[in-house]
């Protein structure tokens, strides 16, 4: 096993390799990743076996700090079929030592959670489990099991009669302006923050991966009330945003969205991810929140993130 940084040159294979990995999705793709490479200095490794590729960690540093990845909701080891726990562990063995000798002091890794995988893929987990990573952060994700269905609280359904009878028009959108007027809006006035990604940002990146990145919007009397942005994944629809102004709000916009949503668009894809309903780095619940997306049948999935010093002793042994 040898490891190295990835470089621009590497993309073709990188984005190859994306595409047969067992657990890797878009977000891994170099042209979605790249999007924001002004703020993040880029520090992703590629695993060889010989001359052949066995894998790849998206990251970034940041000072003394190696991050798989501060960009991504999810990073981590992404391999293919053919990599064993026991190859896990030399990698882990191999990697610790590639990012102390190139100067960083720790490790932040977050995986890919087991909802994305095409197979089973969780030998990552084990090796840091193996090396004494810590649990840094844990967040809390609502997710309906397609295939495992749970029936929709009374709430939720009152809330789609009440959309159907103002009027409610529910649809994919491309106006990506409109609905971030409101999302800016609730975001500033709830949190005093913005969305992670600027609406020129979203936009390209709808434009790179149009079957992926998708606008969902509710409507009344032509105007935008409600939406969301979805990342749809070949395992995975991961609402990415959910807002609605107070007409939205008044009358069930969402509930309405999100019946079209599951009983339309989600028939080929097992899992669907309303996203988390935490802040201060998973130690505080939003229970009005997750309420409201544990109404439609979701049921918890956690999204982790391991800390690891590269500055102790190393303990596994392959």
């Amino acid at each position: 096993m040898t490891l190295r940084r990835y470089s621009p040159h590497d993309k073709k294979d990188w984005d190859e390799f994306v595409e047969k990995s067992k657990n890797a999705t878009f977000l891994h793709r170099r042209d979605y990743m790249d999007y924001h490479a002004d703020r993040f200095r880029d520090f992703s490794i590629m695993v060889f076996r010989g001359n052949r590729l066995y894998g790849i960690l998206p990251a970034c540093a940041l000072g003394e700090e190696w991050i798989s990845h501060a960009g991504l909701t999810y990073g981590g080891l992404l391999t293919d079929e053919k990599c064993t726990a026991a190859d896990t562990l030399e990698i882990f063995r191999r990697l610790r030592s590639f990012l102390a000798e190139s100067g960083f002091s720790r490790m932040i890794y977050s995986p890919s959670p087991h909802i994305y995988h095409r197979l089973p893929s969780e030998e990552d987990l084990y090796a840091l489990f193996r090396i004494d990573a810590g649990l840094a952060v844990r967040k809390i994700s609502s997710v309906i099991d397609r295939t495992n269905p749970i029936k929709w609280r009374n709430i939720r359904k009152a809330g789609i009669r009440k959309a159907e009878k103002a009027g409610i028009e529910v649809g994919e959108d491309n106006d990506f302006s409109g609905f971030w007027k409101i999302l800016e809006n609730n975001l500033n006035e709830k949190y005093a923050v913005s969305p992670v990604h600027s609406l020129d940002e979203i936009i390209r990146l709808h434009a790179l991966f149009p079957d992926n990145i998708r606008l969902f919007t509710a409507r009344l009397n032509g105007e935008i009330v409600a939406g969301t942005v979805i990342y749809k994944t070949e395992r995975v629809i991961h609402s990415q945003y959910i807002s609605a102004d107070e007409r939205g709000k008044a009358t069930g916009a969402l509930d309405l969205l999100f019946h079209h949503l599951l009983a339309d668009l989600c028939t080929d894809v097992p899992y669907f991810d309303f996203g988390n309903s935490n802040e201060r780095q998973g130690s505080y619940l939003n229970e009005s929140l997750i309420y409201q997306k544990e109404g439609f049948g979701a049921r918890a999935v956690c999204y982790d993130t391991y800390s690891l010093s590269l500055t102790n002793e190393y303990p596994v042994q392959a």
